[in-house]
């Protein structure tokens, strides 16, 4: 048994190392001339104008996000298809679960409205203080 990890121990040991011996060689091997074109925000080849930090909307992000979870879920199906008809009844069933579920879960990203850009902001009503006079007679 610890032969086996010894294996994986090993095989990481090596990679580690490989990678440090190439920063290192090409940390003292790469030439160094720094200049301003080099040191410059890139911009489809154009001079930048104003601040280059731009805050990005989260939605992007969101949307990104859940496309690469939809995606890869997705690549699940093709090994399915190709040997379906070996499976049998079984892989079916499990398979129309797996669709289900991701069904499900594309009905709620939809119904959250997480795929829409234009995502409006929500009204939060705002309660107003009323004071009342207490009459004493």
């Amino acid at each position: 048994m610890f032969a086996d990890y010894g294996q994986i121990l090993v095989f990481m040991l090596f990679a580690i190392a490989f990678v440090a011996i190439a920063f290192f060689v090409a940390l003292f091997l790469a030439p160094k001339k720094p200049s301003y074109s080099k040191e410059s925000t890139y911009e489809c080849g154009e001079d930048t104008e104003g601040e280059t930090w731009v805050r990005f909307n989260v939605r992007y992000y969101v949307v990104a996000l859940i496309f690469i979870i939809f995606d890869v879920e997705v690549v699940f199906l093709f090994p399915w298809a190709v040997v379906f008809k070996e499976l049998g009844l079984f892989a079916f069933v499990e398979m129309a679960v797996f669709l289900i579920i991701l069904i499900l879960g594309f009905v709620y990203v939809l119904a959250k409205g997480d795929l829409q850009w234009d995502k409006p902001q929500p009204v939060i009503p705002e309660l107003k203080r009323q004071i009342f006079k207490v009459d004493s007679n």
